[in-house]
């Protein structure tokens, strides 16, 4: 993973800004940002965090207490929602480890995925899931990477008849299948939907993220940061004056508020191992979000990167 440290370059004294920010004329919010699940009104911290690789890691002593930090720092940061799924190999278990090992347990809006094909293999995933994760009923569960959809979803939707599940949704993990996606969107009862998209990689844009907004879809973003390729073109290069408007200080942050300024996006699972890393991401939970215009701005300072 790239160091952040050559990308940071405003320093703690900017967490210390006034309340009504000169340079922006507005004011900053020290509230957590939340966004709305439109199925219910339910809002949630706009950043979140996703354990692919991360948390893919061996249940010692050594792991629990790195692993334990950064849940700790994304608590203390205000954040809830956690994502994972049984293809992250070890990730379930590890995220059930920590959370029973913390005193208080820290809230949590818990999100999995079913992978598996056929109804009693993906009934046993799932379940296998609530014990890995110490987590039932969970909040979201969708289908991976649409991987016998029909199947799961009929089951999905019985569970959250039962109250065994609160929403459900489908994912893909990096844009493919966009075309049979965007169709699942457009006819079927979906509370989320989980895709790929950054300052970068902004192909959702096109269909994904105004259907979402069309059919009353909460959306769940992965890959925000291109998977470290964002830090490489930010390495060395000063953040813009607009950041500080924002009350970004770094560039992790800085690309985080461009994606949660998009009115249909509802939540961003940056995925980490290091504890500052945590900390730093979950700046971008506060201040102020971009509109249409200084998003249109942050394009184009990337782009000059």
């Amino acid at each position: 993973m790239i160091n952040r440290r050559d990308t940071v370059k405003l320093g703690a004294g900017l967490l210390a800004l006034p309340a009504v920010n000169a340079l922006a004329g507005k004011t900053l919010q020290t509230d957590l940002i939340r966004k709305a699940i439109p199925a219910s009104g339910e809002r949630i911290p706009v950043i979140g965090m996703g354990t692919s690789r991360t948390f893919d890691r061996k249940g010692n002593a050594e792991s629990l207490e790195t692993l334990t930090a950064v849940m700790r720092a994304f608590a203390d940061g205000g954040g809830t929602v956690i994502d994972s799924s049984p293809m992250y190999g070890r990730a379930e278990e590890r995220v059930g480890d920590v959370l029973r090992g913390m005193s208080p347990r820290p809230p949590v809006f818990a999100a999995t995925k079913v992978w598996t094909t056929g109804k009693d293999k993906g009934i046993a995933q799932m379940q296998e899931s609530e014990q890995r994760m110490g987590v039932k009923p969970f909040d979201l569960i969708a289908v991976h990477n649409l991987k016998d959809w029909k199947t799961h979803l009929e089951t999905l939707r019985q569970w959250q008849e039962e109250g065994r599940v609160r929403y459900v949704g489908i994912t893909t993990s990096h844009g493919r299948n966009h075309d049979e996606f965007e169709e699942l969107m457009a006819t079927q009862k979906l509370d989320f939907v989980q895709f790929s998209y950054n300052i970068e990689d902004r192909a959702a844009e096109r269909r994904l993220l105004p259907l979402a907004a069309e059919h009353g879809i909460a959306t769940m973003i992965n890959r925000p940061f291109q998977r470290g390729d964002l830090f490489s073109r930010a390495r060395g290069k000063p953040l813009p004056p607009l950041a500080q408007e924002l009350g970004c200080t770094s560039w992790a942050q800085f690309f985080l508020k461009y994606i949660a300024g998009h009115p249909a996006v509802t939540c961003i699972i940056p995925a980490t191992a290091k504890a500052k890393h945590m900390a730093d991401n979950m700046g971008a939970n506060r201040g102020l979000l971009p509109d249409a215009q200084q998003r249109a701005a942050m394009q184009a300072l990337f782009e000059k990167l």
